[in-house]
């Protein structure tokens, strides 16, 4: 019990804490880049990957804006990784994709990715390269926010509010908060099947 109550006192400081202007900032973000009839790109590693298959289900469906994530197709995301390198198969990917200014990356990590101690370096030159064709870079991300969130043009970071739950939490609210930006009235496109489900 007492660790039941440990990590939903942490869910309930960090509900408290969000900021809610950087998600309103991410939902203009991608509006923005709906309207200019560009796509969606979602990066994540590990449960950030997870994240993005299920969030380019809602984006497609619900938002209808063109999305993607280079970690739904296995095949070629393990050719790159093979003869190119983990470092660089975001980006080889990406350019592939002819990413450019009308699009915007939605970054789910927890670190954010991090040169100094090489962490998620595939999601950082990928966002090197998204800042370098003008493309807009959003993220949500754990503990300083990582290069993610010093590249971003709109970032929520969770707040680290318990140093043992850190990855556990945070990819929580990712969740979360991609759900609420899907179903954001500004975004919001397609009845969900619950939604339109009448009651009887």
């Amino acid at each position: 019990m007492e660790f039941i109550k440990q990590y939903l006192d942490g869910v309930q400081e960090i509900t408290k804490n969000l900021d809610h202007d950087s998600i309103k900032n991410i939902v203009e973000l991608i509006a923005s880049a709906k309207e200019k009839g560009g796509r969606l790109f979602i990066l994540g590693v590990g449960g950030g990957a997870g994240h993005a298959s299920h969030a380019v289900n809602d984006f497609r469906k619900i938002v209808q804006i063109e999305t993607y994530a280079p970690t739904d197709n296995v095949s070629e995301l393990t050719a790159r990784i093979n003869d190119e390198g983990w470092n660089s198969c975001y980006a080889e990917w990406l350019k592939i994709s002819k990413i450019n200014s009308n699009d915007c990356i939605l970054v789910f990590s927890v670190g954010g990715g991090n040169l100094e101690h090489g962490l998620s370096l595939n999601i950082v030159e990928a966002l090197h390269l998204a800042k370098s064709v003008g493309a807009s870079i959003s993220g949500i991300v754990g503990r300083d926010g990582g290069e993610t969130a010093k590249l971003a043009n709109a970032c929520v970071i969770v707040p680290d509010v318990d140093h043992e739950l850190t990855t556990v939490l945070t990819e929580s609210f990712q969740a979360v908060i991609w759900h609420l930006i899907v179903s954001h009235p500004l975004l919001y496109s397609a009845s969900m099947k619950w939604e339109s489900v009448i009651k009887k």
